[in-house]
């Protein structure tokens, strides 16, 4: 038979703390008197985080930055707005599926504003915006024509403005 021992000596019944709870050796700081003593001994640094905590549709941004541009723009250089006949052609299908703005906005993921906006010609043309319109009220929405004009130097005539070794629309070939 294998020998028990019964000596006291071999085991230790002593309290043991094995958790965070119970004593607290100078941790961090709790209310608000407590952190703002901490700041003024310099004992903690804060950070400002910009844009933490937004949660916002993907074309919010954008809408604010394009209401300040058009605040801010001045004669020289106009941003482009929503085409009357575009606002026009938006509110008439709306209309035709006996849809509200809110509904139609629902639809395509986007605020109510953002339709107000385009039926009053307000808004900043965003060719995403048109295309899930186009989608969602079946019909094909007029867009804008971007006016190009003519570069001063550069005439393309047929054979003439071909250059020896160059590829139309990529690198210069290897030989």
């Amino acid at each position: 038979m294998p020998q028990q021992h019964h000596a006291a000596g071999g085991q230790d019944w002593g309290a043991v703390n094995a958790g965070s709870g119970g004593i607290r050796k100078g941790g961090a700081p709790k209310t608000a008197r407590q952190i703002t003593a901490a700041k003024a001994a310099g004992k903690i640094a804060t950070e400002k985080r910009y844009g933490a905590g937004g949660n916002a549709s993907a074309h919010t941004g954008a809408t604010v930055m394009s209401a300040r541009k058009l605040e801010e723009a001045d004669d020289v250089g106009k941003i482009a707005k929503v085409d009357k006949s575009l606002s026009k052609a938006i509110q008439q299908a709306r209309m035709a599926k006996k849809m509200t703005q809110k509904e139609l906005a629902t639809a395509i993921n986007e605020k109510p504003t953002v339709i107000s906006e385009y039926e009053s010609g307000k808004a900043v043309p965003n060719p995403q915006i048109i295309s899930k319109l186009e989608r969602k009220l079946g019909t094909k929405l007029p867009r804008q024509t971007k006016s190009k004009a003519p570069k001063s130097g550069a005439k393309a005539t047929g054979t003439g403005a071909k250059k020896a070794g160059a590829t139309r629309g990529g690198p210069p070939k290897r030989r």
